[in-house]
């Protein structure tokens, strides 16, 4: 779930990270630059942001036709972890 937030944090931070990069190489070359552009940098941060969820939405499997097996305390106190099965199909 970290891992998750940290690259979304990280898509939402890139276009400032880029305009700031180039803003510094462009005035260390004597290129004279404008105000920051706030709202398209946070715009752009919110579109990229947003792909990442339909991303998700597309390529992440889900657990439907799935049966979740909780957690089990097995022999001498050992914990299997919670886990997901297929459902078994009937046989006629």
């Amino acid at each position: 779930m970290l891992r998750v937030f940290l690259i979304r944090s990280a898509l939402i931070a890139a276009p400032f990270v880029v305009w700031f990069v180039w803003s510094a190489w462009a005035r260390r070359n004597g290129r004279e630059m404008g105000a920051t552009p706030w709202a398209w940098l946070a715009a752009a941060g919110a579109v990229l942001f947003g792909l990442s969820l339909m991303a998700s939405a597309v390529f992440q499997s889900d657990n439907r036709g799935q049966t979740y097996v909780p957690a089990e305390v097995g022999e001498g106190g050992r914990v299997s972890p919670g886990h997901f099965e297929k459902k078994e199909t009937p046989t006629p």
